[in-house]
C-alpha cells in the first residue's frame, strides 16, 4: 500500500476574502512539495466547477504544469478529468495530457469520471442520464488517440464526428499512462474492472468491510475484462479524509470541523442532483461519497461516527497507524488517496499533518 495526497483545493469565504483564493493555491504547492519530500507517492485533484469555498480546481492541468516544475519524484494524477462533452473534449485531453507528460518527464496518471452534481451539469448543459454514455465516448476516442502509432486517428460516434487527424505531442510514458476510473456505486466499480481500468472509490461514510465488498466486484470483474486501454490498470485506490497531529484530542479539534463540513456538503448537493433527476432515469450519476449505509440516516452521521466505523483517519501517528492497519487488512486496497487540506485547518497545521504521516505513518507501511 501507498500515499496520495488528494485535494479539492478549498478557501475560507473566498467571495468577500478573494485574496484568500490565490493565497491557498500557492499553499498547495508547498504542500505537495513537502509531500514529495516525506514519501507520498502521487498528487491527486478533482475537476470542479461552479463550487465557491468547497472547492477552487476548476483548471487543474494548470496547477499540474506548476507542479511538474517544483517536484521530481511525485506522480500527477486527475482524480478526476471530466470526460462527458462538453466538460472537456477528448482530443484536449489528449494534448494537455501528454504536453504534462512531457514536462513531468512521465509522472501522468489519469483518473476519469463523468462528475455528479447539478450546478456543473446544468452550468454546462449535460443531462444527467447522458454522463455515463459521453463519459465512455470521449474514454475511447482518449485511448484511440494514445494507442494509434503516430497520434494518428479519426471517429465517428454518437457525440463525435472527426475526420482523420493527427495528434500531437504523444505521451512519454509507454504505451500511454495508467487509466482510473471513479466510482461511488456499486454498478461502476464493475465497470471499472470489466475495462481494465484502476479503480479510484470515492466513498466517504461505508465502512471497511462495505469497501471491501465493492473492491471485491471490481477484481471479480476483472477476471473477464476486455480492456479499453493497451494496458490493464488493476490497481484499487480508495478515499479518506486524513488529519495526523501529536494526540489523538487534538487531531479530533483540528478535523472535526472540516471533516463534518466536507460531508454535509456531500449530502447538500447529491440531494440537489437527485431532486433534479427524473423518475426512473437510467445511469444518472450519484455525487462521490454521498452513498449510506442501509439503515443509517444523515443525522446519524457525526465526528464519532466516521472515526468508530473506519471511515476516516483521524489522529496521532501511532492512531493513525492502527486504523490503516485495520482498513488495509480488511479491503486489500493498494493505495491510499487521503484529503489533508480543507477551509477549516490552517495551512501550518495541514504541513504538520502531511510531515507527521510522512515521517511516522508512511515508513511503518513501506517496511511491511
Amino acid at each position: 500500500m501507498d500515499f496520495g495526497i488528494f485535494y479539492e483545493i478549498q478557501v475560507n469565504s473566498p467571495l468577500k476574502h478573494r485574496d484568500r483564493e490565490a493565497q491557498v493555491f500557492h499553499q498547495v504547492l508547498e504542500q505537495v512539495a513537502l509531500a514529495e519530500q516525506v514519501g507520498f507517492s502521487n498528487f491527486w485533484s478533482v475537476e470542479h466547477h461552479f463550487q465557491p469555498g468547497f472547492s477552487h480546481c476548476s483548471a487543474p492541468e494548470v496547477l499540474y504544469g506548476a507542479l511538474s516544475q517544483r517536484t521530481s519524484k511525485i506522480r500527477l494524477g486527475h482524480a478526476v478529468v471530466l470526460l462527458p462533452f462538453p466538460y472537456n473534449h477528448p482530443v484536449r485531453v489528449a494534448e494537455r495530457l501528454a504536453t504534462l507528460d512531457i514536462l513531468s518527464n512521465g509522472r501522468v496518471e489519469v483518473g476519469t469520471g463523468r462528475s455528479a452534481t447539478i450546478q456543473e451539469l446544468g452550468g454546462f448543459g449535460i443531462p444527467p442520464e447522458e454522463t455515463r454514455a459521453r463519459w465512455e465516448e470521449g474514454l475511447r476516442i482518449l485511448l484511440s488517440i494514445w494507442k494509434s502509432k503516430d497520434g494518428t486517428f479519426s471517429w465517428k460516434g454518437r457525440y463525435f464526428d472527426i475526420p482523420e487527424r493527427t495528434v500531437v505531442p504523444m505521451p512519454v510514458q509507454k504505451p500511454h499512462p495508467a487509466i482510473w476510473l471513479a466510482a461511488s456505486n456499486e454498478e461502476t466499480h464493475t465497470l471499472a474492472g470489466k475495462l481494465g481500468l484502476g479503480l479510484q472509490t470515492l466513498v466517504v461514510m461505508l465502512d471497511p468491510e462495505e469497501v471491501a465488498r465493492r473492491i471485491q466486484l471490481y477484481r471479480d470483474a476483472q477476471k473477464d475484462a476486455q480492456p479499453v486501454g493497451a494496458v490493464v490498470n488493476k490497481r484499487a485506490a480508495v478515499f479518506y479524509m486524513i488529519h495526523c497531529a501529536e494526540t489523538d484530542r487534538e487531531a479530533r479539534e483540528n478535523a472535526e470541523r472540516a471533516f463534518m463540513s466536507y460531508v454535509n456538503t456531500l449530502f447538500t448537493v447529491n440531494g440537489q442532483l437527485q431532486a433534479a433527476i427524473k423518475e426512473g432515469t437510467r445511469d444518472a450519476p450519484q455525487r462521490a461519497g454521498a452513498n449510506l449505509p442501509k439503515g443509517v440516516t444523515q443525522d446519524q452521521i457525526n465526528m464519532n461516527y466516521l472515526i468508530d466505523h473506519h471511515t476516516v483517519i483521524c489522529g496521532s501517528p501511532d492512531t493513525c497507524i492502527k486504523q490503516l492497519e485495520l482498513i488495509q487488512k480488511t479491503t486489500g486496497l493498494d493505495h491510499v488517496m487521503g484529503m489533508q487540506q480543507f477551509w477549516s485547518i490552517p495551512h501550518e497545521k495541514v504541513m504538520k499533518s502531511i510531515r507527521l504521516f510522512g515521517e511516522h505513518v508512511i515508513p511503518h507501511f513501506s517496511r511491511n
